[in-house]
């Protein structure tokens, strides 16, 4: 079984989203995202979820006129929300299976 992992190159995603090298380089500086390969910025492959998480910042960044710091912090906000979103998800399944045993 092979696993296939979709990348986009750091110039696919400045070309792709219309921004410039600088602001992928203050994005990974924020920890808004992670290169999964690539030791200079022009070189860095992201994976689909950092990609994502990028492009949200940049749409966040765009819309409401915030600073990075801001804006990595709102992603950080937004990546709770999805995790407790998940975890209360697995907790309402457990809860079903456990009143359903009865």
């Amino acid at each position: 079984m092979s696993t296939s992992i979709l990348r986009i190159t750091a110039r696919e995603f400045c070309e792709r989203e219309g921004v410039t090298e600088e602001q992928v380089v203050t994005i990974v500086e924020q920890g808004i995202a992670r290169p999964t390969a690539g030791q200079q910025a022009r070189d860095w492959e992201f994976d689909t979820t950092s990609a994502r998480w990028m492009q949200k910042a940049v749409r966040l960044h765009r819309d409401f006129d915030l600073d990075w710091v801001a804006t990595a912090m709102l992603v950080d906000l937004l990546r709770q929300r999805d995790r407790l979103h998940r975890e209360n998800r697995k907790l309402r399944q457990q809860l079903r299976r456990f009143l359903l045993e009865d």
